[in-house]
């Protein structure tokens, strides 16, 4: 096993949702080389996240697993209850990654998307929280994934753009809630990013839809969500709380 020396992460035990593929994966990986302990949690994806966990425990991180719907209405409350089964001593670090993105503008939302969106981006988010603060030292980091889209007006996605300014609105609150106990709350706000949910980028148009509207050339990878991730649950952000860092290579400026 790689030793922890000098690993800004070393001893931390980091729960991150939606960790099964894209942004989710690409977060343990990085929190992982910088020392971490995972729990990693998927909902559908469980061959994948099997893979990812095998692939970190060959290089030396420990790792556990633990699924839950968060498209059910319970969902977040039975993750937590899954996190008590591990009998882990704490969690240092929560990065609440997982969230959906249905395409339906207003007239085409159906209630059954409306209601996956709010339960996986928001209510799952909430209570997801709520019971992982109580497991939660001085120190501990939380992160929220939040998105451009609360800056600027996206066609296609209103009910998914509103969900992820609850994101935004809930992360100034609870920074200043937690902020007594030593609680670090921030957000991170990707742009177009290359992973599953944003298929469309490589399709026709994609690429030249991205030069008019990003100021940095090329297409966003989830590393580079992570890399912003892995700052704010670091000691290098110990003086950083109640933000939204946007990492949409300047989309939309």
């Amino acid at each position: 096993m790689e030793s922890l020396v000098n690993k800004p992460l070393a001893h931390k035990i980091a729960l991150i949702t939606g960790a099964s593929r894209g942004i989710g994966a690409a977060i343990a990986k990085r929190l992982a080389a910088d020392g971490a302990e995972l729990i990693l949690h998927y909902g559908s994806g469980k061959a994948e996240t099997e893979a990812l966990a095998a692939s970190l425990r060959d290089a030396g991180c420990k790792v556990h697993l633990i699924q839950a719907d968060l498209a059910e209405a319970d969902g977040g409350q039975r993750l937590v209850a899954r996190l008590a089964d591990l009998q882990l001593p704490r969690v240092d670090i929560l990065v609440n990654n997982a969230g959906v993105a249905p395409f339906a503008g207003l007239q085409e939302t159906s209630e059954e998307q409306f209601e996956q969106i709010v339960n996986v981006n928001m209510r799952s988010l909430f209570f997801i929280t709520q019971g992982v603060v109580p497991l939660m030292p001085a120190g501990g980091r939380i992160v929220n994934l939040g998105s451009l889209v609360t800056r600027t007006s996206f066609p296609g996605i209103p009910v998914y753009s509103a969900s992820k300014g609850f994101v935004d609105v809930l992360t100034l609150h609870l920074a200043a809630e937690l902020g007594p106990r030593g609680i670090n709350v921030n957000a991170v706000a990707p742009g177009a990013i290359d992973t599953r949910m944003s298929a469309w980028m490589h399709g026709p148009g994609g690429p030249e839809t991205l030069k008019q509207i990003q100021a940095l050339e090329g297409i966003g990878k989830p590393e580079h969500v992570a890399g912003v991730v892995a700052f704010l649950v670091g000691p290098d952000a110990a003086w950083t709380t109640g933000q939204v860092v946007d990492a949409s290579g300047g989309s939309k400026l």
